[in-house]
């Protein structure tokens, strides 16, 4: 990478950080200008990366948001991305972390034991939203009136306000991933469609 476009690229992402630092605390353009006697359009130049960042704007900013310069100028240290994967045991069935952050959605690598009761009444519910992907075995999901089996991978995602329970299908062991939001909000799957072949309508 040459000087030019590195320079470049470290400017954008001071831009990125003054724009995150205040959006974390929910002030408003107008509000963070009133307290550092900047104009509004000075600061939105300065996060949308059309204005140079000097050390006159950047350290009343800095000082109006209560963060450190270095937090703003400088590139956020690289932490160690594995995640330490310490299972948990409940009501017979094996967790395993898969998120790092307290933040959510959370996720888990879940084993099933296959000799599980299907619970005589309708489930479980509670608030949030859960997304399932089985790895290995079959799964079977009973959601309110909905009774299906899944294989390996096949993935399901629904609101946990509905009663439901899920457990092996056939009395063997079931592993699958599972992430889940406290706060209901749906979870968004992304996945890069396959190409349609030549010809193909």
């Amino acid at each position: 990478m040459s000087a030019t476009p590195r320079i470049e690229f470290e400017l954008s992402q001071i831009a990125l950080r003054l724009r995150s630092a205040r959006e974390r605390q929910d002030i408003t353009l107008a509000e963070l200008a009133a307290a550092t006697s900047i104009s509004k359009s000075t600061l939105s130049r300065l996060e949308s990366g059309q204005r140079k960042p000097s050390l006159e704007l950047l350290l009343p900013i800095c000082a109006a948001l209560a963060v450190s310069f270095d937090e703003i100028v400088s590139p956020p240290r690289v932490v160690d991305p594995r995640v330490s994967q310490i299972s948990t045991r409940a009501d017979g069935r094996i967790f395993v972390p898969l998120s790092k952050h307290q933040g959510e959605p959370q996720a888990f690598k879940i084993t099933i034991p296959g000799k599980e009761k299907v619970p005589i009444r309708n489930g479980k519910v509670h608030v949030g939203h859960e997304w399932l992907f089985v790895l290995s075995g079959r799964l079977r999901l009973i959601l309110s009136e909905h009774d299906v089996v899944l294989g390996p991978g096949e993935a399901a995602e629904f609101d946990t306000l509905n009663p439901h329970w899920f457990g092996s299908a056939d009395g063997a062991p079931v592993e699958i991933l599972s992430m889940f939001g406290k706060h209901g909000e749906r979870m968004h799957v992304r996945a890069k469609s396959k190409p349609k072949a030549h010809g193909a309508h």
